[in-house]
């Protein structure tokens, strides 16, 4: 019956796997502990490189619903766990493995899939993260600028057709508005000679009774 010491290094693994982007598994025989440091510290940022014992990875693999990874747990074994860029932990797991030859890549997990020592070690012929990303931004930008010169140019026509409207409209307002200015211009001209007077002409004294004259004689002068 397992002690409470494995439950938990079982556990701790379970977790590790699930956690993980991808899993990488090598095998380490003959691999110098300065060996295995420095593999260490160059795959620090993008996974965990840890030393694991064949029975405690099984079992955490069939907890974490991946029991097929029992076929890759014979020997040695050391697992990658990746939790940043894949393509970038596969191609230093490659480069390592040129440089020691006593590490060699069994297979590795990705996406739910088991993979083969062959497939494991095609990840690190694809670009990487930052790459694939740079070119899909440089393809944004170019749809991007294709986009703006495409509107400028719908812009561009349409402020022609525009300007070529306004510049008839005008023209046809001038022509209608000349009526009524005309005509207002010649009935100011008319007005003088039919209403206004003239100095040859005597001044009209209005009618009614004249001023200054009583209406009767005074009372006190009758005698």
């Amino acid at each position: 019956m397992p002690n409470a010491e494995k439950i938990a290094k079982v556990a701790a693994l379970r977790d590790r796997i699930q956690d993980a982007e991808a899993l990488l598994l090598t095998e380490y025989r003959g691999l110098s502990v300065h060996d295995a440091t420095e593999l260490r510290r160059a795959l620090s940022e993008q996974a965990r490189f840890a030393i694991v014992k064949n029975t405690l990875m099984v079992r955490a693999a069939a907890d974490a619903g991946v029991a097929e990874l029992e076929a890759l747990l014979d020997g040695p074994t050391a697992v990658a766990f990746v939790q940043g860029d894949v393509v970038a932990t596969a191609k230093k797991v490659v480069d390592a493995a040129k440089r020691f030859p006593a590490l060699v890549i069994k297979g590795g997990y990705l996406d739910g899939k088991v993979l083969s020592a062959a497939e494991a070690q095609s990840l690190a012929t694809l670009e990487s993260r930052e790459v694939m990303l740079s070119r899909v931004a440089g393809m944004l930008k170019g749809e991007m600028t294709r986009a703006a010169s495409m509107f400028q140019a719908i812009q561009g026509r349409f402020l022609g057709v525009l300007e070529a409207y306004r510049e008839k409209l005008p023209g046809e307002e001038v022509h209608d508005a000349t009526l009524p200015a005309a005509e207002a211009e010649s009935a100011a001209e008319a007005e003088p000679a039919g209403g206004a007077t003239t100095d040859n002409e005597p001044d009209v004294q209005p009618q009614g009774e004249p001023e200054g004259e009583p209406e009767g004689e005074p009372e006190g002068d009758k005698e």
